[in-house]
C-alpha cells in the first residue's frame, strides 16, 4: 500500500496522469492535423531537395504547435497525451535497433568490409544488376534473420551502397534494393517485432503465421528479383582512375568481418533477441579489427582538440550519433500518433468500415487493406502503424469469421511495405540519414533523397499487389473451423 502510494506521488510529481479524451475543434480527424503538416512539409522538402534531419524535426514540431489551437480540451491535457504518445515502448525500441544496427555496421566497415567487397566485385565481374539482385538477397537473409528491417538498411547502406555505386549499380535501384531486403525479412522474419504483433494481436501463433505468409513473400520477391536485374545497371561508375586506384587498394582481408556478420545470423536464427545477437557481433568486430592491426582509436578515441574541448570519435560514436536526429524525429511522430487514439478517430474509422462491409468477406478484406494502409501514412514507424491498426482488422475479420492467419497478413504486409515505400516512412528517412553518412567517409557516394526512391521498392510494392490480388480473387483465403483449424471456401459452406 505503501508502495503504491509512493508511485502515485512520483507520478504526480513529474506530471504523469491519465487523459481521456481529447476534444478537437472540427471534429475527430482535426487531429490529424500535426501529421499531415508533417507529411507535407516532409515532401515539399524533398522535392525542392532541401531536405535535412533538422528540417524533418522542425517540421514535426510545428505540426505539434499548429495541433495545439485546434483544441478543444486542455492544453494541459493535450501536453500530457504527447508525451504518453512518446513513452510507448515501440518508439524506444525502434530507437534502440538502430543504434545497436548503426555500431554494428560501423565497426564492419572500419574494419574493412566495404573494401572487401569492392575487391570481391572486382574479381568475380558482379557488378550493376547482379550486384543490386545480391545485395537484396543479402539483405532480405540478414533481416529475416535479425528481424529488424531499420537495423538491416543501416547495416547495408553503409556497407553495399558505396561498394554498389563502384561496381555500378544504379544508387536510387541499390538503395531501393536494401528497402526491399527490409521488407521481405520485416514481413516473413519469425522474430520481427511486427510478425509477433501480427500474430498475437489476431490470436494467432508465430510459426503457423510465418507458414502461411511466404507464399505473399515469395510471389513478391521472384518478379522483384527480375527487376533489379534489369535496371540494377546504368549507374555513373566512378571514374576509371579512381577504379583503377582502387582496384591497387583494397584487398581481401576486410572480408573477415563478414564472420561477425555470419555469427549475428546464426545468433538470430537459433533465437537469440535482437541486441544479445548484435552485441556478441560488435564484440567479435572489435576483436577482428584489433586481429588486423587496426588501431583501437578505430573502434573509440577520446581526446582534447586544440580548442581544449573533449572530441569522442570512432566506429562506437558514429554508430549512435549518426540516427540522434532520426531518434528525436521518431518520438515526435509516435507522440502525434498517439493523438488519434485519444481524439477518438480510430474509433470513427473502425465504424465507418464496419457500416460497408455489409456482411462480404471480399469487402472486409479490402476494408482491412484500406484501413491499414491508411493509418500507415500517418504513423510512420511500422510496428506503431500496426499496433494502431490491430484491433480494426480483428474486429472487421471477426465479423466474417477469417481465419486469424489471413488477418495477420493483411495486417502485416501492407504493414511491412508501406514502413519501407512512403517518402516521409521512417524505413526510408533511416535509409536516407545512413547514405548520408557513407557519402561523409567515400567522396564518390551520392546521396539520393526520399522521394526518388519511392517508385523502386519492388518487394514492397510487389506484395501489395500481391495482396490486393488476393483480397479481389480470395487467393489464400481461409475461414475459421469450430476448433480453429483453416477451412477453404468450399470447406466452410459445407461446414
Amino acid at each position: 500500500m505503501a508502495d503504491q502510494q509512493n508511485n502515485e506521488e512520483i507520478s504526480e510529481a513529474v506530471g504523469e496522469k491519465s487523459v481521456g479524451t481529447l476534444q478537437f475543434r472540427g471534429g475527430v480527424f482535426t487531429a490529424t492535423i500535426p501529421l499531415v503538416f508533417f507529411i507535407v512539409w516532409a515532401i515539399t522538402l524533398s522535392v525542392t531537395k532541401l531536405v535535412t534531419e533538422q528540417a524533418l524535426v522542425l517540421g514535426m514540431v510545428i505540426g505539434i504547435v499548429l495541433g495545439l489551437f485546434f483544441v478543444k480540451s486542455k492544453w494541459a491535457d493535450y501536453a500530457q497525451s504527447l508525451i504518453s504518445g512518446m513513452a510507448q515502448p515501440v518508439g524506444i525500441v525502434a530507437i534502440i535497433a538502430w543504434f545497436w544496427a548503426g555500431m554494428f555496421a560501423q565497426l564492419l566497415s572500419a574494419g574493412g568490409l566495404v573494401d572487401g567487397l569492392i575487391w570481391l566485385g572486382f574479381q568475380t565481374g558482379l557488378e550493376g544488376g547482379a550486384f543490386v539482385v545480391i545485395t537484396f538477397l543479402l539483405s532480405a537473409l540478414f533481416a529475416t534473420a535479425v528481424g529488424t528491417g531499420y537495423g538491416t538498411v543501416a547495416t547495408f547502406g553503409l556497407l553495399m551502397y558505396p561498394a554498389g555505386i563502384i561496381l555500378g549499380a544504379d544508387p536510387v535501384i541499390l538503395l531501393a534494393a536494401i528497402l526491399s531486403g527490409a521488407v521481405f525479412g520485416d514481413n516473413l522474419a519469425p522474430v520481427s517485432d511486427t510478425t509477433i504483433v501480427s500474430a498475437t494481436t489476431q490470436d494467432a501463433d508465430v510459426p503457423g503465421v510465418v507458414r502461411s505468409r511466404f507464399k505473399y513473400s515469395l510471389a513478391a520477391a521472384i518478379p522483384a528479383i527480375l527487376l533489379f536485374f534489369i535496371t540494377g545497371s546504368g549507374g555513373q561508375e566512378g571514374s576509371q582512375e579512381v577504379i583503377n586506384q582502387l582496384q591497387s587498394q583494397v584487398t581481401p582481408n576486410g572480408l573477415l568481418m563478414l564472420i561477425p556478420f555470419v555469427l549475428v545470423l546464426y545468433l538470430a536464427l537459433s533465437g537469440q533477441h535482437l541486441l544479445t545477437s548484435l552485441s556478441w557481433g560488435i564484440v567479435a568486430s572489435i576483436v577482428f579489427i584489433l586481429m588486423t592491426g587496426t588501431p583501437f582509436t578505430e573502434v573509440i578515441h577520446i581526446y582534447m582538440n586544440e580548442a581544449g574541448d573533449p572530441v569522442v570519435e570512432g566506429a562506437l560514436m558514429s554508430g549512435i550519433a549518426g540516427y540522434f536526429n532520426m531518434a528525436i524525429l521518431i518520438l515526435f511522430i509516435m507522440a502525434s500518433a498517439y493523438l488519434l487514439e485519444v481524439a477518438g478517430t480510430m474509433e470513427v474509422i473502425k465504424n465507418f468500415f464496419l457500416r460497408i462491409i455489409n456482411n462480404v468477406t471480399r469487402r472486409a478484406e479490402f476494408s482491412m487493406f484500406g484501413i491499414v494502409a491508411f493509418l500507415n501514412m500517418f504513423i510512420t514507424i511500422n510496428t506503431a502503424a500496426e499496433i494502431a491498426a490491430a484491433p480494426f482488422v480483428r474486429k472487421l475479420g471477426k465479423e466474417m469469421n477469417i481465419h486469424p492467419y489471413r488477418r495477420a497478413n493483411f495486417l502485416d504486409t501492407v504493414t511491412s511495405s508501406l514502413g519501407y515505400i512512403f517518402p516521409w516512412s521512417a524505413g526510408v528517412l533511416i535509409a536516407w540519414t545512413t547514405i548520408q553518412g557513407a557519402a561523409e567517409q567515400y567522396d564518390f557516394v551520392p546521396v539520393v533523397s526520399p522521394i526518388e526512391v519511392f517508385p523502386f521498392v519492388f518487394q514492397g510494392w510487389g506484395l501489395l499487389i500481391v495482396m490486393f490480388i488476393a483480397a479481389w480473387t480470395g487467393w489464400g483465403l481461409r475461414y475459421s473451423g469450430k476448433n480453429g483449424e483453416e477451412l477453404k471456401p468450399e470447406e466452410y459452406k459445407q461446414s
